[in-house]
């Protein structure tokens, strides 16, 4: 008896051994590749991602089987409701009891400062398609975080470089009170003078503001030629709104640019009050065969067709997936080297590339609105004024303030 109770007990503990040393090998993990969704699903930005943004990262997920490395793919959605103090707790929570691997999206600068910190001490990974504070991938830069559809200094050095081009010499800028619409009032202050303009004023609204009036008459009062709107979703759907009832823009001496516009906003406000904005976009819906048939098969689940931010979360997270199974583990630094050594060419971006930064660097194009009567079929809103270059709308490594640049230099 005491001889097989000891046999026992050595099978015992060798098979407890055997499942400590599975659980703690990276390549296995907890068994699922878990990605956590946080995103702005009812407030100001819900157009913005929302909805739509967890859509389109599960048809990546559909897309790519369900599996990685023959593990299930696993999606779990949060609202932040664009508070920073909800999004830290529940990535904490994701990260530390439910063993989320990547939190994407993050829609909100705030919101993806917060969660790119986090990231980084826990040592997941955080991807930004929705915010746009270059803060993200300059200063605060983080080896865990990825910002993959574009940044403030993209929109101030693709529309507001070409306005001033175009002959927009003096601005006026609205901007959201909070860390993007902070951000892109400077770095357009900074474009505009560089380039040989002027700004004359500038004014902050609070984050979902229920009346621009009085802003839109100050930026009407200024004389500028451009009014420029730093902020996006609704406010920017209702600052366009309000230039429009008050005639802002009718006698041809101001124009409005929308410098974090999409397309689901233009959709918001409507042709006749969009028509004739200059706007800097990664992506649009028609320009090619590839990016109608992404965006004609997310049409069917949302009726409507994906702006950037969308597009922008189904491309991050099939790249992620690629980058999980070149790995062969979902441990987060070997995938974020993956990720970064792997090049870009899908229906998104061309020859695009992750930055050691954790930017991701591709083209974008400068577009105007089309007017009503030049709209063909329904979602038929932009054409294409310019291709932007990369170089021409990332921040060059010599003037990065990245410490994960510094050897770049």
């Amino acid at each position: 008896m005491k001889k097989h109770a000891v046999t026992a007990a050595i099978s015992m503990f060798a098979l407890v051994a055997s499942s400590c040393a599975f659980a703690q090998d990276p390549k296995i993990s907890d068994g699922v590749v878990k990605i956590g969704i946080l995103t702005d699903m009812s407030g100001n930005y819900s157009e913005f991602a929302g909805p739509g943004a967890v859509a389109a990262i599960k048809m990546a997920v559909a897309d790519f089987g369900g599996k990685v490395l023959g593990k299930p793919i696993e999606v779990v959605v949060a609202d932040h409701q664009n508070k920073t103090d909800i999004a830290a707790t529940k990535a904490r929570e994701w990260f530390d009891t439910q063993n989320v691997d990547v939190i994407a999206d993050l829609t909100n600068s705030s919101v993806a400062l917060a969660v790119s910190h986090i990231a980084k001490e826990k040592n997941r990974i955080a991807i930004v398609a929705g915010a746009m504070t270059e803060r993200l991938t300059n200063e605060e830069c983080s080896p865990n975080t990825v910002q993959y559809v574009a940044d403030s200094y993209a929109f101030a050095n693709g529309t507001g470089k070409s306005m001033v081009d175009r002959g927009g010499k003096t601005w006026f800028i609205l901007a959201a009170d909070y860390a993007f619409g902070t951000l892109m009032l400077d770095r357009l202050t900074t474009t505009v003078t560089q380039n040989g303009g002027k700004v004359l004023g500038s004014v902050k609204h609070p984050l979902g503001a229920s009346d621009f009036s009085s802003f839109m008459l100050q930026g009407q009062a200024s004389g500028a030629t451009v009014i420029g709107l730093a902020n996006a979703g609704v406010d920017t759907v209702n600052a366009m709104k309000t230039a429009q009832e008050f005639g802002i823009t009718k006698d041809g001496k101001q124009s409005i640019v929308g410098l974090a516009t999409m397309i689901t906003d233009v959709n918001g406000m409507g042709l006749s009050v969009a028509q004739g904005m200059l706007l800097t976009d990664p992506f649009y819906w028609d320009m090619n065969d590839e990016t109608r048939s992404f965006s004609k098969r997310y049409f069917e689940k949302m009726k409507k067709m994906p702006n950037s931010v969308q597009a922008g979360d189904y491309s991050s997270i099939m790249h992620y997936l690629k980058a999980v199974e070149a790995a062969g583990t979902d441990e987060a630094g070997p995938v974020m080297k993956k990720m970064r050594e792997m090049p870009i060419n899908d229906f998104f971006a061309k020859n695009g590339r992750i930055r050691e930064d954790g930017r991701m660097v591709h083209d974008m194009y400068l577009f105007q609105v089309k007017s009503p009567a030049e709209s063909k079929h329904p979602w038929d809103y932009y054409k294409l004024i310019k291709v932007l270059p990369a170089d021409t709308v990332t921040i060059p490594v010599n003037k990065s303030r990245c410490p994960l640049l510094q050897t770049k230099t």
